[in-house]
Protein backbone atom coordinates (compact mmCIF):
# COMPACT_ATOMS: atom_id res chain seq x y z
CA UNK A 1 0.00 0.00 0.00
CA UNK A 2 1.08 3.73 -0.81
CA UNK A 3 2.29 4.84 2.47
CA UNK A 4 0.41 8.18 4.00
CA UNK A 5 2.32 10.62 5.61
CA UNK A 6 2.39 14.16 6.50
CA UNK A 7 3.80 15.22 2.62
CA UNK A 8 1.11 13.41 0.93
CA UNK A 9 -1.55 14.78 2.79
CA UNK A 10 0.04 18.71 3.05
CA UNK A 11 -3.52 19.28 0.83
CA UNK A 12 -5.85 19.06 3.54
CA UNK A 13 -4.84 22.98 4.72
CA UNK A 14 -7.18 25.40 2.84
CA UNK A 15 -6.72 29.02 3.86
CA UNK A 16 -6.87 30.12 7.28
CA UNK A 17 -7.98 33.38 6.43
CA UNK A 18 -11.44 33.85 8.49
CA UNK A 19 -14.33 36.30 7.97
CA UNK A 20 -16.53 36.87 10.50
CA UNK A 21 -20.38 37.97 10.62
CA UNK A 22 -21.73 39.60 13.56
CA UNK A 23 -25.66 40.06 14.59
CA UNK A 24 -25.61 42.72 17.32
CA UNK A 25 -27.22 39.81 19.76
CA UNK A 26 -26.14 37.34 21.84
CA UNK A 27 -26.34 34.76 18.91
CA UNK A 28 -22.92 33.34 18.30
CA UNK A 29 -21.12 34.96 15.21
CA UNK A 30 -20.44 33.26 12.08
CA UNK A 31 -17.44 32.33 10.84
CA UNK A 32 -16.49 31.60 7.06
CA UNK A 33 -13.16 30.86 5.71
CA UNK A 34 -12.24 32.45 2.44
CA UNK A 35 -12.76 29.51 0.30
CA UNK A 36 -16.34 29.78 0.98
CA UNK A 37 -16.81 27.45 4.12
CA UNK A 38 -18.83 29.07 6.63
CA UNK A 39 -19.45 27.08 10.03
CA UNK A 40 -22.20 26.47 12.49
CA UNK A 41 -22.98 29.10 14.73
CA UNK A 42 -21.46 26.90 17.80
CA UNK A 43 -18.24 26.85 15.99
CA UNK A 44 -18.44 30.79 17.51
CA UNK A 45 -19.14 29.37 20.79
CA UNK A 46 -15.99 29.52 23.26
CA UNK A 47 -16.85 26.38 25.31
CA UNK A 48 -17.34 24.38 22.00
CA UNK A 49 -13.27 23.80 22.12
CA UNK A 50 -13.39 22.14 25.67
CA UNK A 51 -15.27 19.09 25.72
CA UNK A 52 -16.92 18.91 28.72
CA UNK A 53 -17.16 16.63 31.78
CA UNK A 54 -21.11 15.53 31.94
CA UNK A 55 -21.94 12.86 29.99
CA UNK A 56 -25.36 14.33 28.35
CA UNK A 57 -23.62 17.35 27.00
CA UNK A 58 -20.56 15.63 26.17
CA UNK A 59 -22.29 13.52 23.81
CA UNK A 60 -24.21 16.13 22.01
CA UNK A 61 -21.06 17.76 21.80
CA UNK A 62 -18.91 15.20 20.02
CA UNK A 63 -22.07 14.82 17.83
CA UNK A 64 -21.74 18.48 16.76
CA UNK A 65 -18.33 17.82 16.43
CA UNK A 66 -18.62 14.64 13.98
CA UNK A 67 -20.88 16.85 12.12
CA UNK A 68 -18.47 19.79 10.92
CA UNK A 69 -15.66 17.71 10.61
CA UNK A 70 -17.78 15.54 7.89
CA UNK A 71 -19.30 18.93 6.25
CA UNK A 72 -15.38 20.08 6.49
CA UNK A 73 -14.30 17.52 5.04
CA UNK A 74 -16.55 16.95 2.45
CA UNK A 75 -16.33 20.88 1.26
CA UNK A 76 -12.52 20.68 0.86
CA UNK A 77 -12.79 16.98 -0.86
CA UNK A 78 -10.66 15.78 1.83
CA UNK A 79 -10.81 12.06 2.71
CA UNK A 80 -8.09 12.09 5.91
CA UNK A 81 -6.81 14.08 8.20
CA UNK A 82 -3.43 13.90 10.11
CA UNK A 83 -3.83 15.02 13.52
CA UNK A 84 -0.90 17.05 13.66
CA UNK A 85 -1.52 19.16 10.42
CA UNK A 86 -5.19 19.58 10.70
CA UNK A 87 -4.80 21.10 14.43
CA UNK A 88 -3.73 24.49 13.18
CA UNK A 89 -6.29 24.55 10.70
CA UNK A 90 -9.49 26.28 10.94
CA UNK A 91 -11.16 23.46 11.18
CA UNK A 92 -9.94 22.55 14.98
CA UNK A 93 -8.67 26.80 15.67
CA UNK A 94 -11.00 29.32 15.60
CA UNK A 95 -8.25 32.63 15.23
CA UNK A 96 -11.22 35.07 15.92
CA UNK A 97 -11.87 33.55 19.56
CA UNK A 98 -8.35 32.66 19.90
CA UNK A 99 -9.22 28.84 20.95
CA UNK A 100 -8.44 25.89 19.76
CA UNK A 101 -9.13 22.11 20.44
CA UNK A 102 -6.56 20.66 21.91
CA UNK A 103 -4.14 17.29 20.52
CA UNK A 104 -5.97 15.07 23.12
CA UNK A 105 -9.59 16.20 22.79
CA UNK A 106 -9.23 16.11 18.95
CA UNK A 107 -7.86 12.94 19.36
CA UNK A 108 -10.87 11.63 21.45
CA UNK A 109 -13.16 13.45 19.33
CA UNK A 110 -12.26 11.47 16.01
CA UNK A 111 -12.01 7.96 18.19
CA UNK A 112 -15.63 8.51 19.03
CA UNK A 113 -16.30 9.36 15.22
CA UNK A 114 -14.49 5.87 15.23
CA UNK A 115 -17.19 3.62 17.43
CA UNK A 116 -21.06 2.34 16.49
CA UNK A 117 -22.07 5.38 18.66
CA UNK A 118 -19.91 7.49 16.45
CA UNK A 119 -21.84 6.60 13.14
CA UNK A 120 -18.28 4.72 12.56
CA UNK A 121 -17.59 7.73 10.57
CA UNK A 122 -13.93 7.81 11.10
CA UNK A 123 -11.47 5.00 10.98
CA UNK A 124 -7.71 5.36 12.54
CA UNK A 125 -5.00 3.77 9.68
CA UNK A 126 -1.33 3.73 10.08
CA UNK A 127 1.31 4.95 7.92
CA UNK A 128 1.27 2.57 5.89
CA UNK A 129 -2.46 2.58 4.97
CA UNK A 130 -3.46 -0.01 7.83
CA UNK A 131 -5.98 0.18 10.45
CA UNK A 132 -4.50 1.43 13.46
CA UNK A 133 -3.62 0.05 16.63
CA UNK A 134 -6.97 1.33 19.10
CA UNK A 135 -6.83 4.59 19.78
CA UNK A 136 -4.70 5.60 17.15
CA UNK A 137 -1.39 6.45 18.26
CA UNK A 138 0.12 5.39 14.92
CA UNK A 139 3.83 4.35 15.05
CA UNK A 140 5.31 7.88 15.47
CA UNK A 141 4.16 8.80 18.57
CA UNK A 142 0.35 10.14 19.08
CA UNK A 143 0.81 13.42 17.17
CA UNK A 144 1.47 11.32 13.77
CA UNK A 145 -2.27 9.84 13.62
CA UNK A 146 -4.02 10.08 10.59
CA UNK A 147 -7.83 8.98 10.41
CA UNK A 148 -10.40 8.66 7.46
CA UNK A 149 -13.01 10.86 7.62
CA UNK A 150 -16.22 8.84 6.50
CA UNK A 151 -18.36 11.47 5.35
CA UNK A 152 -19.41 8.51 3.08
CA UNK A 153 -18.67 5.43 4.45
CA UNK A 154 -17.16 2.95 2.35
CA UNK A 155 -20.34 1.01 1.96
CA UNK A 156 -21.77 4.47 0.98
CA UNK A 157 -19.34 5.16 -1.88
CA UNK A 158 -19.42 1.51 -2.95
CA UNK A 159 -22.88 2.52 -3.78
CA UNK A 160 -21.69 5.93 -5.45
CA UNK A 161 -19.74 4.24 -7.95
CA UNK A 162 -22.13 1.85 -8.93
CA UNK A 163 -24.50 4.43 -9.32
CA UNK A 164 -22.02 5.94 -11.72
CA UNK A 165 -20.79 3.19 -13.62
CA UNK A 166 -25.07 2.66 -14.00
CA UNK A 167 -25.90 5.67 -15.10
CA UNK A 168 -22.97 6.16 -17.54
CA UNK A 169 -23.19 2.97 -19.29
CA UNK A 170 -19.81 1.07 -17.94
CA UNK A 171 -20.94 -2.51 -17.15
CA UNK A 172 -19.10 -5.13 -18.43
CA UNK A 173 -15.88 -2.53 -18.94
CA UNK A 174 -12.84 -2.67 -17.11
CA UNK A 175 -12.28 0.47 -15.58
CA UNK A 176 -8.85 1.28 -14.20
CA UNK A 177 -8.50 2.64 -10.69
CA UNK A 178 -6.95 5.71 -11.82
CA UNK A 179 -9.59 5.95 -14.24
CA UNK A 180 -12.39 6.00 -11.44
CA UNK A 181 -10.55 9.09 -9.36
CA UNK A 182 -8.20 10.86 -11.94
CA UNK A 183 -10.10 10.59 -15.09
CA UNK A 184 -12.22 13.73 -16.93
CA UNK A 185 -14.98 11.25 -16.80
CA UNK A 186 -15.08 11.28 -12.94
CA UNK A 187 -14.18 14.92 -12.21
CA UNK A 188 -17.77 15.49 -11.01
CA UNK A 189 -18.29 12.86 -8.95
CA UNK A 190 -17.33 13.45 -4.90
CA UNK A 191 -15.09 9.84 -5.44
CA UNK A 192 -12.95 11.88 -7.85
CA UNK A 193 -9.30 12.07 -6.10
CA UNK A 194 -10.17 10.00 -3.58
CA UNK A 195 -7.35 7.80 -2.15
CA UNK A 196 -6.24 4.83 -3.54
CA UNK A 197 -7.05 2.70 -0.38
CA UNK A 198 -10.38 4.43 0.77
CA UNK A 199 -11.15 3.27 -2.78
CA UNK A 200 -9.81 -0.20 -2.88
CA UNK A 201 -11.58 -0.66 0.72
CA UNK A 202 -15.03 0.70 -0.73
CA UNK A 203 -14.33 -1.51 -4.58
CA UNK A 204 -14.20 -4.63 -1.84
CA UNK A 205 -17.60 -3.81 -0.60
CA UNK A 206 -18.90 -4.61 -4.60
CA UNK A 207 -17.22 -7.04 -5.22
CA UNK A 208 -18.52 -8.82 -1.96
CA UNK A 209 -22.04 -8.00 -3.46
CA UNK A 210 -21.29 -9.65 -5.98
CA UNK A 211 -21.47 -6.35 -8.14
CA UNK A 212 -17.64 -6.21 -9.53
CA UNK A 213 -14.55 -8.04 -9.83
CA UNK A 214 -10.89 -6.96 -9.61
CA UNK A 215 -8.66 -8.08 -11.82
CA UNK A 216 -4.23 -7.49 -11.89
CA UNK A 217 -1.47 -6.65 -9.25
CA UNK A 218 -0.81 -4.54 -6.90
CA UNK A 219 -0.52 -0.74 -8.44
CA UNK A 220 -1.83 -1.80 -11.72
CA UNK A 221 -5.64 -2.93 -10.69
CA UNK A 222 -8.15 -2.76 -13.21
CA UNK A 223 -12.12 -3.50 -12.26
CA UNK A 224 -15.22 -4.46 -13.65
CA UNK A 225 -18.64 -4.13 -12.89
CA UNK A 226 -21.99 -6.53 -13.62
Amino acid sequence: MTTISSPSIQHLTPSTTTATTTTGDPTPSTTTTADGFQFPPIYSFPPFFTLQPNAQTRTSQLTSWSTLIQSYCRAHHLFALSLIDALPTPLFTNAQLARKLSLRDARTVLSWMCTPEGGNRAEWITAGGGKAAKGGQGQEGEGSAVCWIYWRRPEEWAVAVEEWVERTGQRGTVLTLYELTESDATRREEFYGMDMELLQKSLQVCVKRGKAQIFGAEGSEGVKFF
